[in-house]
């Protein structure tokens, strides 16, 4: 797909999310456009959903850059998350950003801090609650 096509990477990736169902409803692969995250518990699993997955992007004559591409970590940092065999959790880095944005003065800000904040809402408690009000 041409780059440049202000559309392109939304197509992208539902294309991605097309291919791999199964595989996102699982939970252990995570998609973010042209990024593709296993995470597995074990080594022997982990081998299993790699092969599960680059056969699936074999399948489809999707070709993939072995110089872009980094395999076999105990954790990896994606995205504003630390993704490891034991869980998914907001990078502190990132995270702390949120504690740092100044407080929304309009309804544009506010809008703005909601996308920002909610991008981490699977981590946030109730977070529709504590967002209604604003």
């Amino acid at each position: 797909m041409p780059f440049g096509i202000n559309n392109a990477p939304s197509h992208f990736q539902r294309i991605m999310n097309e291919i791999f169902p199964e595989e996102l409803s699982e939970g252990w692969l995570i998609i973010y456009i042209d990024d593709i995250i296993v995470c597995s518990k074990t080594w022997e699993e982990h081998m299993h959903r790699l092969s599960r997955g680059l056969t699936k992007i074999q399948s489809v004559n999707m070709k993939i850059s072995l110089k872009k591409c980094h395999f076999v970590f105990k954790e990896l940092k994606a995205l504003g998350h630390v993704v490891s065999a034991l869980s998914i959790v907001i990078d502190k880095n990132k995270g702390a950003a949120v504690l740092l944005k100044p407080m929304p003065q309009n309804k544009k800000e506010i809008q703005s801090f909601l996308g920002f904040a909610g991008y981490y809402r699977q981590h946030i408690q109730d977070f529709a609650s504590i967002a209604r009000p604003l």
